[in-house]
């Protein structure tokens, strides 16, 4: 028997490949699905089944590609309903794959079709569960995410808490736990960095886990604290329900080289966003007008998604050399499937074509306290909510990038702002989009909050307010 954890660090998400006498399980694999297929082959084993734990909602998974490629079954819980040919399992029902079972245990709450897959060895033997967003490290599944339910987050929270007691927290303390998300996923709050761990671990440490705990204090606590998912959560799910249209067609359009001429014929007469994903040092010393940074060396994809609003934006890519069929890769795992090619040659050949080019300010953080001490500034703290309460800038404003099309209206052109967040990738990104809505006046601070903290200037801690 074999199980590998394909772990991918920008969306913090497991898929997973099991392997027994010749038979292959791929448990919610990625989108580019032909690492599955070459891993089976250099086995010389046949993928059987493709088991789907719910309708993710983070990402666009491979299920549909997949299936056409191996003839593999797609398997969903019960009352899954799809667009495609699936196997709707049963709670209870057991699949065989070579010498070992994995039994597929019904755990709504995440969403309705939630499942928990549990994996018995050859010799019968409770040995690992494939627990999808049901149970994290650390934490349990947000249950605000079901698309098109009647149901309220309380009815699924109240779900989830009997599909912990009744099917997972009865299995023994050895038993592994593989999650399908990590610390960095918005599926969850309180997510651990360890992405393998075994039950009775967590039966110790994980709050929602708590055997003295009633069910009203888990509605309470699993809700405590959930930040609204991300715009583009909703239309990954409908994609992995509905179904999409090939990756490999998606990468060979995406992946075309274009000339600086073609390529701004291209963003003219397709209104395409000019998405610039190389490094923010070379964004800031010179880019096209009007072209959006998200860098590949960060949480490129879930930022597009949260911030690109339209999943079907024509977009043009500006990339480092060599680095093309990676952005459009991760592009398409959260369902931005309608890149239309990249810059032939990147910034140089567009400089070389005398074409039009931009740049941002940005200064040192040492700099920035010496301005800052010395006049009345306006600054933007783009860090996310925790961040910001946990420690700020005495009278800076807080700005969430993830809420920048919404907050937008709370700044005002005519002023200059100087943006930080917390290493400086953040800040780059909401000074594009600002710059690329008439906002000029600003400000880069490198190094953001890291570096402003080694200074001098005075900054302001959380206070918990008083329950007196």
């Amino acid at each position: 028997m074999i199980i590998e954890q394909l772990y991918t660090g920008c969306l913090a998400q497991g898929a997973y490949y099991i392997e027994s006498n010749g038979e292959v399980a791929i448990i919610d694999p990625l989108r580019e699905t032909q690492q599955y297929v070459n891993k089976a082959n250099k086995s010389n084993a046949k993928i059987k089944y493709i088991l789907e734990t719910h309708f993710h909602a983070d990402f666009v998974s491979g299920h549909v590609d997949l299936a056409e490629k191996t003839g593999a079954k797609i398997v969903y819980g019960p009352g899954a309903n799809t667009n495609y040919d699936i196997h709707c399992a049963t709670d209870g029902e057991e699949l065989k794959l070579g010498e070992i079972t994995i039994k597929v245990l019904h755990t709504p709450g995440h969403t309705l079709e939630s499942v928990t897959y549990l994996l018995k060895d050859e010799n019968g033997k409770d040995h690992a569960i494939f627990s999808g967003d049901t149970l994290f490290l650390g934490d349990v599944g947000r249950p605000d995410l079901a698309i098109k339910s009647d149901l309220t987050k309380e009815d699924l929270a109240e779900m989830l808490y009997d599909s912990l007691r009744e099917k997972i927290m009865p299995l023994s303390d050895d038993v592994i736990v593989y999650p399908a998300h990590g610390a960095g996923s918005a599926c969850g709050k309180n997510l651990s960095k360890e992405t393998v761990g075994v039950l009775g671990e967590q039966k110790q440490t994980n709050y929602a886990l708590r055997a003295d705990m009633t069910k009203e204090e888990f509605v309470k606590e699993v809700l405590d604290g959930i930040a609204p998912p991300p715009q583009y959560f909703a239309k990954n799910a409908i994609m992995n329900k509905m179904g999409y249209n090939a990756f490999d067609e998606i990468l060979k359009t995406g992946n075309t080289s274009l000339s600086p001429e073609e390529f701004e014929a291209i963003a003219n007469s397709e209104s395409a966003l000019v998405l610039d994903v190389r490094p923010q040092a070379e964004f800031i010393k010179g880019h096209i007008p009007n072209s959006i940074f998200i860098g590949l060396n960060g949480q490129f994809a879930p930022w597009v998604g949260a911030l690109i609003t339209d999943i079907k934006q024509p977009i043009l890519l500006v990339v480092p050399e060599g680095k093309s069929e990676e952005a459009v890769t991760r592009l398409s795992r959260v369902g931005y499937d309608n890149t239309l090619g990249y810059l032939k040659g990147g910034i140089d050949a567009w400089v070389a074509s005398k074409k039009d080019i931009d740049t941002l300010e940005s200064i040192s953080a040492e700099e920035f306290s010496d301005i800052a001490k010395k006049a009345n500034i306006n600054i933007l703290d783009v860090r996310k909510d925790g961040e910001y309460k946990s420690m700020h800038i005495e009278n800076a404003q807080h700005f969430a990038l993830d809420y920048i099309n919404e907050q937008i209206n709370e700044v005002d052109s005519k002023r200059t702002y100087y943006v930080h967040c917390a290493g400086g990738y953040r800040s780059v990104i909401a000074i594009s989009i600002l710059k690329s809505r008439g906002f000029h006046n600003l400000v880069d601070i490198a190094g953001g909050f890291g570096a402003i903290k080694k200074t001098d200037l005075k900054t302001t801690d959380y206070v918990c307010p008083s329950t007196l």
